[in-house]
Parts: structure tokens; C-alpha cells; sequence
């Protein structure tokens, strides 16, 4: 992590509620490793996961549908998948740069570049990892891994998770005690940033 964005990211949680408070999606690639269960369905055009967390689900494509145009920005981005043999990997770009990677601040901005990884190692049993790459924030790629283990409770079901978007009731109680919604940080701001580095 550059200085300078460790310095912001020990601000954020002072200054800053987690957007998951505030019932904002996730991003990539903290949608795929934060708490809760998921849920995947397959076409052959499609893979669909649907989450717990934050009410977020995300549409992959599997063909070779453009992502979408630069000018776009979504939370959980523009997200296009592929097989390598047995591994899917997912390229997702055009994200907002709103959320944090983590409950500490770690962030990126909209250029962040993640490729994910899911491959079955045994049949309950998907490895996941995520290379993030925004040298606006970090000073290299790094990655991380988790299992997704299937569960087996006969007749289980995903929860519903019951949060909508920008509650404004919720927002307000926050901004009461002196936070605020993160508003995420431009890469050109971090790019000046890194320049302005001792």
C-alpha cells in the first residue's frame, strides 16, 4: 500500500461508515468473502450468485458479451468469466470504488482490476481467490483465497436478508454522531497523491 493510502485508510473508519451500514452492495471482491451464505446458478451463458450480504447478487457473463463501457461505473462492476480446464476465472472492472475491501478501510479506486479464481477441489468444495491490482492504492498486486464449502442441510434455504439501499433514516443517524457515507477517492486524487509522496 502506498503511504499515502495508508494514512487514508487508517481515516476511513474515523471519518466514514462502512457502506454495508448503510445497505450499499459490496464490491468485488468483498462481496465473495464477507460472511453469509451464496448461492450458485449456471447457464451456459450465465453464472448468477446470489449472496446474503447487503442483498447482493451479481450476473456473470460466460460468452463473450463486452463488459460494459467505461463510462458506467457499478458497485459490484462489470463482471465477464471464462474456463481455464476447471477453473472459472472472473475479470470485473467498472466498479465505483465506493466500498472497502475490508471492516478496516483498506480500499481502491474505480480503476481496480480483480480477476477471481473458483475451482472445484473436491466435490463440496470451490477454492476462491481474488488478485486485486490498482496501483493508484497498492504498491503491487496481492491476493487472496478462501474455501466455499457446499452445505448440506436437506432442505435449506438462502435467508432473506432484509436491507434497501440509501435508507435515508439510517444515513441521517449516522451523520447525527459525525460520520458520513464513504465517498471514495478519484484516481486521479490518488494519482496526485503518490506524486506528492516524500
Amino acid at each position: 500500500m502506498h503511504a499515502w493510502a495508508l494514512i487514508q485508510r487508517n481515516e476511513n473508519p474515523q471519518r466514514y461508515i462502512h457502506h454495508n451500514a448503510a445497505c450499499f452492495l459490496s464490491g468485488i471482491p468483498n462481496t465473495m468473502y464477507h460472511g453469509e451464505e451464496r448461492q450458485f446458478l449456471q447457464t451456459s451463458d450465465y453464472l448468477v450468485i446470489l449472496s446474503g450480504n447487503a442483498h447482493g447478487y451479481r450476473i456473470i457473463a460466460l460468452n463473450d458479451r463486452p463488459p460494459v463501457g467505461e463510462d458506467i461505473r457499478l458497485w459490484d462492476g462489470s463482471s465477464i468469466g471464462r474456463w481455464e480446464g476447471n477453473t472459472l476465472v472472473i475479470e470485473t472492472t467498472n466498479q465505483t470504488g465506493k466500498s472497502w475491501l475490508d471492516q478496516q478501510g483498506a480500499f481502491y479506486t474505480e480503476e481496480v482490476h480483480v480477476v477471481e479464481r473458483l475451482t472445484l477441489i473436491e466435490p463440496d468444495t470451490i477454492h476462491y481467490q481474488a488478485t486485486i491490482d490498482d496501483p493508484n492504492v497498492y504498491t503491487r498486486p496481492f491476493t487472496i483465497a478462501v474455501p466455499y464449502r457446499r452445505n448440506t442441510v436437506e432442505g435449506f434455504e438462502m435467508p432473506i436478508n432484509a436491507c434497501y439501499e440509501n435508507n435515508e433514516t439510517l444515513l441521517g443517524i449516522y451523520q447525527t454522531i459525525g460520520f458520513d457515507f464513504y465517498p471514495g477517492i478519484s484516481p486521479e486524487k490518488a494519482r496526485q497523491a503518490i506524486e506528492a509522496q516524500p
